[in-house]
């Protein structure tokens, strides 16, 4: 069982006969909602997600859809979401086949499930549980038998589509259903499409009675991102339902466009709560080959960001200690091109992987994890005591690979590429970002091919340096310097390091914040004993060693914890409000502007906007005189809700700053924002 301040979630089953071949089984998320709050159907309407749930069975069970429940539909401002309050029951039959097969003795069987769900009440929270439930194989499990029989009432009968169609006539959708229950003759319906982002789902639709022929006329949505052949429709009345898949006919009017701007303000022409549009089809070449344009540009900027300075600076150390020795330069430019390409083309990768399994993610995704951020933390406090002198990295190495470094030099470079690209991505340099947000809706191919853009181009300087001797002849000859130089860059890593200190504090609060810097001190402790010698050394080494690993066990998990965000909180104080998905909308039915700043503790790029445009008094008094809402979404963590909303404004990573105006387009401004292009914007409200 998982609780919270808002739900209580259970896994529940159903086995009268027990858990044997061809007997019924069936099992469910048990969803006790706190009053005000709710969760979301297999359709959630204009905002929210479904509950998603995915299952470890024994072998030989295998399991079926969610039996959704007929939901309920909730108005929100201008905007209409389908959910459930209360109590609901998700059941999810289960067939049990011949390869069931029971070790001999085992009594039970185990059911493992991971379960997520958005619960919204004016505010979405994302929440998941992990759920382990034991079912005796023989003798009867019906504990929850009064749910599962209100769930399997409140489940829409199946009724056959003949003779029931629907037709596109013009900006609405005529629906005809035969074979209606005669007891719903003259009686409103409630009508829940399955099919999102299709019909208007805050309008009323025009219904009526033909003797037992129910007839409507349902508006289409003006942002409709659908044309399918077949509309699935649950009718319902008074909780019971019926499910008609109905065959479409007559032409539907155009799809919306999803917006790509490529710096600067950019009329984009998605609502503020739009969820992403999935399209798979291959982008004009022109416009791909100005995407690469852009992403090369981009990552080309990215060498200019803070988050990637302290990776350059080990470079030039490394450029100096080459000297003149042109040959070994080039052959590590180009393995560090290497790393930084294939690096990205795996990130990228993997994100269209995740994507494609259902999961919302975008760019800077693994910052939000506090297990990558520690990582990370520890791996550049390492970097930074190997530079200041304390330690040696043959201290730490077996010693046939004391001298590995100098004899693989190339591995090194390519390594670097690789942990260049972990540092670069809370950075969203100019340009970058209409190109990444091109990649959620282009082919694999192409998309994979503006990840290697990117890539070339934050390669690119370091690249022609290491073969164009003007640029290579401009670095000092090696020297005692060098060891001077290579202490003072062991202050950037530090810097580094408080950042990423600064970033988990944001995800696991201030005692996990607290714990990664005590398991650091213990790391630097057990580094600097490593390198003592003789006696002291086998005294004092091991008890360091043993010391780090019970913290490391007492502290970890206060580390990976997750904790509220916080960055939303802290910001309310200056006149920002937290943003979710209906909000804007019904700032607008007011009257009111609304300025969306999407943004997340670990952004490097988010911080600097922050501190300087947002933060400037002119900026502030314009919006005051504007009377324009300011709404943070806040990133830092993982939000379904804030991908989406990203995702339909053809960007899949942060920074991105939008203006909304009451009949007006959103305005999307460039990754840095600057003063002069929002007041100019602001002004011409």
């Amino acid at each position: 069982m998982v609780t919270t301040e808002r739900v209580r979630a259970e896994l529940v089953a159903q086995a009268p006969e027990g858990v044997a071949v061809g007997k019924p089984l069936t099992l469910g998320l048990l969803l006790t909602h706190q009053p005000g709050w709710h969760t979301y159907w297999l359709n959630p309407g204009d905002s929210g997600l479904p509950t998603q749930l995915q299952w470890t069975l024994p072998p030989g069970v295998d399991a079926g859809e969610i039996a959704w429940p007929v939901p309920r539909r909730i108005p929100i401002g201008t905007l209409a979401n389908y959910g459930y309050e209360g109590q609901v029951l998700l059941p999810v039959p289960m067939t049990v086949s011949r390869l069931f097969a029971p070790a001999p003795g085992e009594t039970q069987a185990t059911f493992r499930l991971h379960a997520s769900w958005l619960i919204c009440r004016m505010e979405c929270v994302p929440e998941e549980g992990m759920f382990t439930l034991q079912v005796p194989l023989d003798g009867t499990t019906a504990l929850n038998a009064a749910a599962f029989a209100a769930a399997e009432r409140a489940h829409p009968r199946e009724l056959p589509a003949t003779d029931s169609s629907a037709h596109v006539d013009g900006e609405a959708l005529a629906l005809q259903v035969h074979g209606l229950p005669a007891s719903w003759q003259g009686q409103r319906l409630d009508v829940f499409p399955e099919t999102p982002e299709v019909v208007h789902n805050a309008r009323e639709p025009t219904q009526r009675w033909e003797g037992a022929v129910w007839k409507a006329s349902v508006p289409l949505s003006p942002d409709r991102a659908a044309s399918p052949e077949v509309m699935p429709v649950v009718l319902a009345l008074g909780g019971a339902g019926e499910r008609v898949s109905l065959p479409v006919s007559g032409e539907w009017p155009p799809l919306r466009e999803l917006p790509v701007s490529f710096g600067g303000p950019q009329a984009a022409a998605s609502p503020p709560s739009a969820a992403p549009v999935a399209a798979t089809a291959a982008a004009p070449m022109g416009v791909w080959l100005l995407a690469l344009g852009g992403a090369l540009l981009g990552g080309m900027l990215l060498n200019l960001m803070p988050c990637v300075f302290p990776i350059l600076a080990v470079k030039v150390v490394g450029f100096a200690r080459h000297g003149g020795h042109r040959r070994a330069q080039r052959i590590g430019g180009l393995a560090y091109t290497a790393g930084v390409v294939l690096s990205f083309v795996a990130l990228g990768a993997l994100m269209l992987a995740l994507r494609a399994a259902g999961q919302a993610v975008g760019w800077g995704f693994q910052l939000q994890s506090p297990l990558v951020v520690a990582l990370l933390a520890t791996l550049f406090t390492l970097i930074g005591l190997n530079l200041a002198g304390l330690f040696e990295v043959g201290l730490l190495l077996p010693s046939r690979w004391l001298t590995a470094q100098a004899r693989h030099p190339v591995t090194d470079a390519f390594l670097t590429g690789m942990l260049t690209v972990a540092v670069a991505s809370p950075c969203t340099a100019p340009f970058m970002g209409a190109s990444l947000g091109l990649t959620l809706s282009l082919p694999g191919w192409q998309a994979l091919g503006i990840f290697a853009a990117l890539g070339l181009g934050l390669a690119a300087p370091y690249l022609l340096a290491s073969w164009w001797p003007a640029v290579a002849g401009l670095l000092p000859k090696p020297g005692a310097w060098m060891q001077t130089l290579r202490h003072l860059l062991a202050f950037p890593m530090f810097a580094t390091v408080v950042w990423l200190v600064w970033v988990l504090g944001q995800q696991s609060g201030i005692d996990g914040a607290a714990a990664l810097l005590a398991l650091l001190v213990v790391l630097a402790f057990t580094v600097w004993s490593l390198g003592l010698r003789g006696r002291t050394r086998q005294v004092i080494a091991p008890l360091s060693i043993a010391a780090g690993a019970w913290l490391l066990f007492a502290l970890g998990p206060k580390v990976i914890e997750f904790h509220e965000p916080v960055l939303a909180q802290a910001r309310q104080a200056g006149g920002w409000q937290p943003w979710r998905a209906d909000l804007p909308d019904q700032l607008l039915a007011q009257g009111r502007p609304v300025f969306v700043d999407y943004t997340a503790a670990w952004c490097v790029t988010c911080q600097y906007n922050k501190k300087t445009t947002l933060a400037d008094a002119d900026v502030r008094q314009d919006f005051a005189a504007k009377n324009i809402a300011l709404l943070v979404a806040d990133w830092t963590r993982q939000d379904p809700a804030i991908t989406a909303s990203l995702a339909s404004l053809g960007r899949s990573g942060v920074p991105l700053y939008v203006l909304y105006a009451p009949g007006s387009k959103p305005v999307i401004f460039s990754e840095i924002l600057g003063v002069r292009e929002l007041r100019e914007a602001l002004a011409r409200l």
